[in-house]
């Protein structure tokens, strides 16, 4: 019959007696933890490697005299930057013997390790708390929506298995580098000594405990703790505390967490509905552009159908004027040859001549009578109620995310207060760049292993934050390309600003090229009062 097996970590402890304290020795291992030197592995550019950046090993030493008598060690993963969740059997050593038992602190990446202190231990739930200094490392974000059976989980951790083949001494438990990665599926909520866990097939062995239990988009689902043990071929499970447990033991640690519960879309997906997206509204504006040509072209044959009607009635009225001084000048002459007949030369030359002056005029008349060019004729364009400058869209405004279009895997989503000026001065002090008809701004954060590039649409009141969740070595790289920019807070030098989005454009020829996380937010104008803080 299968039965639990805890996690337990690898050990050489004593099996029973006390634990002397030896200030000497510890000291000695205090330096050895720290001294040791050795870069983590190349991480991969996906969302599991970037919650893997806030995995570590969590290492146990204990001393008897003189000499190191114990020697253990699990995982744990970051819940803040300086602030690590393990399984309390892994450091529950520590707790008895505090004053004996050196916690140490392993991060993925690096070149140190660091020494931990416990700060809450819960062992009903198999929970603790540890505390490190010298180094922050980027917090995993727990999931709270549901979980499908069947659904892909991954398990990060340091199995010992692993470490028993490939490691040649106790230094290199002290070595950071990057977890290693198991895939299983979701098999259902079980209780465990009245503690909700997840039942999971993600291969994990002594050595995994403390480690997360991930979704797709590198979410913490839970924390691994204990598997079945396969007795006669029996299939083996593991169990990881669940996710309402890890959250409750944090509120009662008094500790903040990140949490979302948006479910987890692909990369991939995200993309495909991106570029449909794309293609639809590419088609919306082919469609949009035969439509205005349509109505351009129905506009430009009513312009010239009226403009024909106008000119058929002005050339009526040239060929009636032509006929009318025809006729008076016909009568003019007729009139002036009566008056010569009856010897009134002077009367009948003036008024002979005068008929001649109303036939030429006639003629002129009938031979300037205005001809019909359609070519010509450009329609009148309709008045528009909206204004064609953008502007009107900026200003104080709150912005709220679209889930269907974004891709959330461990950011926070709370609105976003956004206040732009007619020269890209966002919130008083962050300039952004033009990049066509939108604002650009490329973030570079000094504490966080993440690089955001910010983007609004003053036309669809869209603003976007794309993030990728970057290595520790991307992004020291980052960091220097953003050393290079010139432009730090708000200005309306344009040439300033043309060299801010030339610098920002090296930044981000230089990211991955897939990014991790897309918050596509929709804006609308504040109400009115003071700025949001």
């Amino acid at each position: 019959m299968a039965v639990r097996a805890r996690l337990e970590p690898p050990s050489l402890l004593p099996e029973s007696g006390a634990i002397e304290t030896t200030g000497h020795a510890m000291r000695r291992l205090l330096i050895l933890v720290a001294l040791v030197l050795a870069w983590g592995m190349p991480a991969h550019a996906d969302d599991i490697s970037a919650s893997g950046r806030g995995v570590v090993r969590i290492v146990t030493i204990a001393v008897v005299g003189d000499e190191v008598v114990g020697f253990g060690h699990g995982s744990g993963f970051a819940v803040a930057p300086n602030r690590i969740v393990t399984n309390a059997h892994v450091v529950e050593l520590a707790s008895r013997y505090p004053d004996n038992v050196v916690i140490g602190v392993v991060p993925s990446e690096g070149d140190k390790s660091f020494q931990g202190t416990l700060i809450k231990i819960d062992t009903a739930r198999d929970l603790a708390l540890i505390e490190f200094t010298g180094v922050k490392l980027p917090p995993l974000t727990l999931y709270s929506g549901g979980v499908q059976d069947g659904e892909a989980l991954i398990a990060l951790g340091y199995p010992g298995n692993v470490d028993l083949a490939t490691a040649r001494s106790a230094a290199d438990f002290i070595t950071p580098q990057s977890p290693v990665r198991s895939q299983g599926g979701f098999a259902g909520l079980r209780m465990l000594q009245g503690t909700s866990v997840l039942l999971h097939t993600a291969s994990i062995a002594r050595g995994n405990s403390g480690g997360p239990l991930l979704d797709r988009c590198g979410r913490v689902l839970g924390v691994n703790s204990a598997i079945t043990r396969a007795d006669e071929g029996d299939s083996t499970f593991a169990f990881a505390i669940a996710g309402t447990e890890l959250g409750a033991f944090l509120r009662e640690a008094g500790q903040p967490f990140a949490t979302v519960d948006i479910p987890c879309t692909s990369i991939e997906d995200r993309i495909a509905a991106d570029r449909s997206a794309d293609e639809q509204a590419r088609v919306n504006a082919e469609e949009k552009a035969r439509a205005v040509a349509a109505k351009a072209e129905s506009d430009r044959q009513d312009a010239i159908a009226q403009a024909r009607s106008r000119n058929e009635a002005m050339r009526e009225n040239f060929m009636a004027g032509a006929a009318v001084l025809l006729v008076l000048g016909a009568l003019a002459v007729a009139g002036g040859g009566l008056l010569l007949s009856r010897d009134r030369r002077r009367e009948g030359y003036g008024v002979a001549a005068g008929g001649g002056v109303l036939i030429l005029g006639a003629i002129a008349l009938f031979f300037s009578r205005p001809g019909f060019d359609e070519t010509k004729v450009i329609p009148v364009p309709e008045a528009h109620g909206a204004a064609a400058v953008s502007t009107a869209a900026l200003g104080r405004m709150v912005c709220t995310l679209v889930p269907e279009r974004s891709r959330v895997t461990v950011t926070t989503t709370d609105k976003v207060d956004l206040d732009v000026g007619n020269d890209g001065c966002v919130n008083g002090r962050t300039q952004y760049a033009e990049s066509g008809k939108r604002w650009q701004r490329v973030l570079v954060p000094d504490q966080e292993q993440t690089v955001s590039v910010l983007d609004f649409d003053p036309d669809t009141r869209t603003y976007t934050n794309t993030r990728y969740l970057l290595s520790s070595e991307q992004m020291q790289s980052a960091r220097a390309l953003r050393a290079t920019v010139p432009l730090k807070t708000c200005s309306s030098d344009q040439s300033a600003r043309a060299a801010l989005a030339a610098q920002q454009q090296s930044v981000r020829a230089a990211l991955p090229p897939v990014y991790n996380e897309k918050l596509v937010y929709s804006c609308t104008a504040a109400a009115e009062g003071p700025p949001a803080e």
